[in-house]
């Protein structure tokens, strides 16, 4: 986990959230710990390049558990290097082992990589709308 904490630091900070490295190793840990993450590293050259983490959770509808993929992030010195497509694959694979009828995400709408995801077959959901509320 020593390893992640820095690269999730910058995931958070690519959404302009402040890096606040005990926060965030306290999150991960707590995550981890209780079995409510499930974590992908992937390495180059001995580094650790990037990640994804995954959230499980249930669809009502279809009565079967889904992955949120939830972070995804690819060292910029690796990108366009075949690391994130990796790693979603990663992440495919292990939902599908454990029975998930389906993987999703949400990204910014400027995020460049809308190109990556739908690449490796995500598709946009033209069907629903995502909402939030603060708490």
């Amino acid at each position: 986990m020593p390893a992640l904490v820095p690269l999730f630091g910058a995931y958070r900070e690519f959404y302009r959230e402040r890096r606040d490295p005990e926060a965030e190793r306290t999150f991960l840990a707590a995550r981890l710990a209780a079995g409510e993450a499930v974590v992908f590293l992937a390495e180059r050259g001995g580094a650790i390049a990037g990640f994804t983490l995954l959230y499980p959770s249930f669809s009502s509808v279809s009565l079967r558990p889904i992955y949120v993929l939830n972070d995804l992030f690819v060292v910029p010195t690796h990108r366009r290097q075949g690391v994130g497509a990796a790693l979603l694959r990663a992440a495919v694979a292990f939902a599908r082992e454990r029975g998930a009828g389906y993987l999703t995400l949400e990204t910014a709408k400027d995020n460049p990589a809308q190109r990556l995801y739908e690449a490796e077959g995500w598709r946009r959901d033209a069907e629903f709308l995502h909402y939030e509320h603060a708490v």
